[in-house]
C-alpha cells in the first residue's frame, strides 16, 4: 500500500473482489474495542448517505467493509464521521448487529429467561439462538425491559471504547492523526488477514433476509440508557440564549423572515399550525392576507381554547378529528380526511416547530388532557421521532424535542461556549501552522505530495522555492520526479501567476479536478503579433513542442519565440505537462554565455509539451462555485483563516468577497467562529478540529506527536512558506535589518518565536534574542539547500566580529579572510 498504519496514520485500502464488488479496509492499530462501534457507525453512515446495504467486520487490526452495486468506492471525507455524532449512528445500529444478539442471549440465558428442557441437560446453541431470536423479538416492544437495558450498557461500556473513537474522530479532524488513502488492484497483505475473517463470520450466516433481520431493531429507551450508562445531562450544555434564538427562528418571529406575499402567508401556517390574530401579526402576516386566504379556501378560522385561531385548509381534517375543532361548512373533502393518528401528527409539527416543551405547554395550548398528548409523545419517542429527557435548566420534569432541533441546539450552544473560550495568544498560532501544514513530517511518496499540493492550491509562490523550500519540507525524501509524475498524469497543473524580473516566477499548482473552479482568469495577456500566433496554433493544435510551435508560428530568432512563450506562462494562459522549464529557469538557462552543444530548440526551458490553460478548464464554474471552492481552499491551508491572511496571499477580491461564503458555511455548522487568536480581528473562521489543535498550543511548546517534536519546537522555513505566520498574519520583530518575505529569505523558528532571519542572498543575518546551536544548524540545513551561503553580516555588523562567530563555525560555517561561508550538497 506505501504506508504503514501507525499510531499517527490510518490507512484506507480500496480494492474490487473476485465479483467486481468494492472492499474498502480501514487499517489502524487502535484495537477491536474501537472498530467495532466505528463499523457499526460506517454502516449506519453509508446507508443513510448514499442508499447501500454496507457490510462490516471488524478485528483488532482494522475494518473491511463490503459495498454491493456501487459504481465507486466512497470519497475518503464520507469515511470520516463527525466525533459529535459517532454514538447516535452506533446506537442506531447496534440493535440489528450480531453483536448485540449474542450479548443478550447470554444475559437472557444468565437471567433463566431461556429455561432447559430438562435440568441437567445441554440445550444446544441452535436452539439456544432461536429461543433468545424470539425473546429479543417480544422485548423489543417494551424499551425498558431490564435484560435489554443491561444488554445495551454491557455492549456500549463493556465491549465498545466510545471515548476513545470520539478521541481518534477528533484526532483524525484536527490532523493529528493522517489518512492515507491507496486504491490496490488486490487485496494487500494486511487486508487478506482481515479478509479470513469476513468470510469466516459470514459463511454460515443464517438464510434469513437482511431486510426481515433488520425489522427486528429494538426501540430504545434512552432515558434508561443514560440513566445507565451515566451521559452528561444537556441542562448543563444547552445554552439559554441560542434556545430563545432558535425559538424565534422556528416561529417565525425574526423580521427579516416575515412572509411578503399570501402565498408565504400559507405556508408558514402550514409549517407553524394554529395562530391567533395577534400571534398571526406578531409574524408579519396582514389581516387582508388571511381573509384572501380564506375567501380562495386556503386558510380556516377555527375556534380553540376558546379563541379564534387560522389555521391552514388543509389541517382541517386534522384539527377536527385531534382536537375536536369546529369547521365552518363548505370545505372540499379533501380537507377534512385526518390521516392516520391526527393527535401525533399535530405533536410530531408542534415538536418541530419549538424549541423543547413539556407536555402541559401543549395541553395549554390547545386545551387537550395532559395523559392524551403525554401517551402520543411517548409513542413518538419510541419510534424516534421526537426525544425525551431534560434539555432545560428552567424546566421541571421530563421535556420533549425533535431530534433536528436538539441538533441545531447543541451545534449554536458549542459555537457559544467556543466562543466565551480564552482565545490563543499569537505565538501559538505561529507554532500550530508549521504543524497544521505537517512541515518535518515522515511521509514521503506520491499520496503525501498529493496532499501537500490539496493543501497549498492557488498559491502563487517563486518557482525558484516551491519544490526546494517548500514541498520538500512536507514531503520526506522528496525528489523532482514526483511532482513530475503528477504533472504528467494529469492529476496535478500548474499555472504561472506573474513573472519575477527574468529568472523567477510565481507559479500556482492545482489539482486537475479542482482547477476549473480556482484558475483565475490570466492576468494582462500579451497582445502582440507572436503571442497572437502562439495562442491560436496551441488552441488550434492542442499540446504541442516547442519546436512545431516555432516551425508553425513562421521560425524567426528563436530566443524571442521562446520568451514570447514565457509572457504567455506568466499571464497565465499556457502550461506545461512537466515541472521540468520551471526548475531550470534563470540568467544561465535564458543567456548561456558560450554556444550550447545542443541544438537552441532543446534548451531545458522548452522541454516537455505546451497547452494553453483554457482547455484544461473546460466550461469552468460560476461565480459562487468559485468563491465556495476559494474559501475552502484557504481554509484548508491556514486552519484559522483571519483578515490578514487572504490579504497576505493578494487573494483577488480581498476577504470582503469571501466573507458571504465563510458565513454561511458557518451558519450550517461546518465551520466556526470565534475570536480564536488575539489581536487578528473578530473575523476569524477555522475548521472543525483546527482551533482545538491551536488551543492545546496555548501553554505546550508543541502538540503531543506533532512533526515538530522530533526538533524540540525547532523549525526551519523558507520566509515565502505559507507555514510562516510573520510578515502576513504576525509583524515581523524589530531588528537592525528589513525582515520580508521574499525568495531566497529564510528564518528560524522555537516554539513559534522567531529567532533567526536570514536576508534574501545569504549575506546578512538578524536575530532576535538568544541564539542556540541548533538554531544554526537548523538555518544552515535549509539555506544551503540552494547552493553556499556566504556570510558577511550578523544584525547589521561584520560577522566576523560578532560574539556568535564561534557559535556560527560550530555549527558548520567555515571562515574565509572576510566572511563566513557554509557548503550545501551541491558545494
Amino acid at each position: 500500500t506505501g504506508a504503514v498504519p501507525d499510531d499517527r496514520t490510518l490507512v484506507v485500502e480500496r480494492f474490487r473482489d473476485e465479483v467486481g464488488d468494492w472492499r474498502v479496509c480501514l487499517h489502524t492499530p487502535f484495537g477491536g474495542r474501537v472498530h467495532a462501534p466505528l463499523a457499526l457507525a460506517l454502516e449506519a453512515h453509508l446507508r443513510e448517505h448514499l442508499g447501500v446495504d454496507a457490510r462490516a467486520l471488524w478485528t483488532d487490526d482494522g475494518i473491511a467493509l463490503h459495498l454491493p452495486e456501487v459504481e465507486s468506492p466512497p470519497a475518503l471525507e464520507m469515511l470520516i464521521l463527525d466525533p459529535e455524532e459517532v454514538q447516535a449512528l452506533v446506537s442506531t445500529q447496534l440493535p440489528a448487529s450480531a453483536l448485540f444478539a449474542a450479548r443478550f442471549r447470554e444475559n437472557a440465558a444468565r437471567s433463566l429467561l431461556l429455561p432447559k428442557r430438562r435440568p441437567g441437560q445441554r440445550t444446544p446453541l441452535w436452539q439456544q439462538r432461536m429461543r433468545s431470536a424470539g425473546l429479543l423479538q417480544v422485548a423489543g416492544q417494551y424499551p425498558d425491559f431490564p435484560i435489554l437495558a443491561e444488554t445495551w450498557r454491557e455492549v456500549m461500556s463493556d465491549h465498545f471504547d466510545m471515548p476513545a473513537l470520539a478521541s481518534l474522530l477528533r484526532s483524525i479532524r484536527s490532523r493529528e492523526i493522517r489518512v492515507v488513502a491507496v486504491d490496490t488492484e488486490r487485496a494487500s497483505p494486511f487486508a487478506s488477514s482481515i479478509l479470513f475473517s469476513y468470510v469466516a463470520e459470514f459463511m454460515y450466516e443464517g438464510d434469513q433476509p437482511l431486510a426481515e433481520r433488520r425489522a427486528q431493531a429494538l426501540t430504545l429507551d434512552r432515558d434508561l440508557l443514560a440513566e445507565l450508562l451515566g451521559s452528561e445531562d444537556l441542562r448543563e450544555l444547552l445554552d439559554p440564549e441560542a434556545i430563545a434564538a432558535v425559538e424565534l427562528e422556528l416561529q417565525g418571529l425574526l423580521p427579516e423572515r416575515f412572509p411578503r406575499d399570501a402565498d408565504e402567508a400559507h405556508d408558514l401556517l402550514a409549517r407553524l399550525g394554529d395562530l391567533s390574530d395577534a400571534e398571526a401579526r406578531a409574524r408579519g402576516i396582514g389581516e387582508d392576507w388571511l381573509r384572501a386566504l380564506e375567501k380562495d379556501r386556503r386558510a380556516v378560522a377555527i375556534r380553540l381554547a376558546g379563541e379564534a385561531r387560522w389555521i391552514a385548509a388543509e389541517d382541517a381534517g386534522r384539527y377536527r378529528e385531534a382536537l375536536g375543532a369546529s369547521l365552518p361548512v363548505g370545505l372540499p373533502d379533501v380537507f377534512l380526511e385526518a390521516g392516520d393518528a391526527p393527535l401525533e401528527s399535530l405533536l410530531r409539527r408542534y415538536a418541530r416547530t419549538h424549541v423543547p416543551f413539556v407536555t402541559a405547554d401543549p395541553a395549554r395550548r390547545w386545551v387537550v388532557a395532559a395523559h392524551a398528548l403525554e401517551e402520543a409523545l411517548n409513542r413518538l419517542a419510541a419510534r424516534g421521532e421526537v426525544l425525551a429527557g431534560e434539555f432545560r435548566k428552567a424546566a421541571e420534569g421530563r421535556e420533549y424535542c425533535h431530534p433536528d432541533v436538539l441538533r441545531t441546539l447543541r451545534r449554536r450552544s458549542l459555537a457559544a461556549l467556543r466562543r466565551e473560550v480564552e482565545s490563543v495568544a499569537p505565538d501559538a498560532l505561529a507554532r500550530f501552522l508549521p504543524a497544521w501544514h505537517g512541515v518535518g513530517v515522515r511521509a514521503g511518496g506520491v499520496d503525501r505530495l498529493m496532499e501537500v499540493v490539496f493543501q497549498l492550491q492557488a498559491l502563487a509562490l517563486p518557482a525558484s522555492v516551491i519544490e526546494r523550500d517548500v514541498v520538500a519540507s512536507r514531503v520526506s525524501g522528496y525528489t523532482p520526479r514526483l511532482l513530475d509524475e503528477l504533472v504528467s498524469m494529469g492529476e496535478v497543473v500548474w499555472v504561472g501567476r506573474g513573472s519575477l524580473a527574468t529568472s523567477d516566477g510565481r507559479v500556482a499548482l492545482y489539482l486537475r479536478g479542482e482547477a476549473p473552479r480556482l484558475v483565475p482568469p490570466p492576468s494582462n495577456p500579451p497582445q502582440t503579433d507572436i503571442h497572437v500566433r502562439i495562442r491560436e496554433h496551441l488552441g488550434a493544435r492542442g499540446a504541442s513542442f516547442f519546436r512545431d510551435v516555432y516551425n508553425a508560428c513562421g521560425g524567426g530568432d528563436e530566443d524571442v519565440m521562446l520568451d514570447a512563450l514565457w509572457d504567455l506562462v506568466w499571464s497565465g494562459e499556457v502550461t506545461n505537462d512537466t515541472f521540468a522549464p520551471l526548475r531550470l529557469l534563470g540568467p544561465l538557462a535564458r543567456r548561456p554565455a558560450r554556444k550550447p552543444r545542443l541544438p537552441r530548440l532543446t534548451q531545458p526551458r522548452a522541454a516537455g509539451r505546451w497547452s494553453l490553460v483554457a482547455d484544461l478548464l473546460g466550461s469552468g464554474a460560476n461565480a459562487t462555485e468559485r468563491l465556495h471552492a476559494e474559501a475552502g481552499v484557504l481554509l484548508q491551508r491556514h486552519g484559522v483563516l483571519t483578515r490578514d491572511a487572504v490579504i497576505g496571499e493578494g487573494w483577488p477580491g480581498g476577504f470582503a468577497s469571501l466573507y458571504p461564503v465563510l458565513r454561511a458555511m458557518e451558519e450550517s455548522g461546518r465551520i466556526r467562529r470565534g475570536y480564536f487568536v488575539e489581536g487578528l480581528g473578530g473575523s476569524q473562521f477555522a475548521l472543525p478540529g483546527a482551533v482545538d489543535r491551536l488551543r492545546s498550543l496555548r501553554d505546550a511548546g508543541r502538540a503531543q506527536g506533532a512533526p515538530l517534536e522530533k526538533t524540540g519546537g525547532i523549525v526551519a522555513l523558507a520566509a515565502t512558506d505559507p507555514a510562516n505566520a510573520y510578515g502576513t498574519v504576525l509583524p515581523w520583530p524589530e531588528s537592525d535589518g528589513r525582515m520580508s518575505r521574499a525568495a531566497g529569505a529564510y528564518c528560524v523558528l522555537d516554539e513559534g518565536r522567531l529567532v533567526l532571519f536570514l536576508e534574501r542572498g545569504g549575506r546578512s543575518l538578524l536575530t532576535n534574542g538568544e541564539v542556540q546551536l541548533a538554531h544554526l544548524q537548523a538555518l544552515i540545513e535549509i539555506a544551503t539547500n540552494a547552493g553556499r551561503v556566504e556570510l558577511q553580516k550578523v544584525d547589521g555588523a561584520p560577522a566576523m566580529d560578532s560574539p556568535l562567530k564561534s557559535a556560527l563555525r560550530e555549527a558548520g560555517f567555515t571562515q574565509t579572510h572576510r566572511s563566513l561561508v557554509a557548503y550545501g550538497a551541491r558545494g
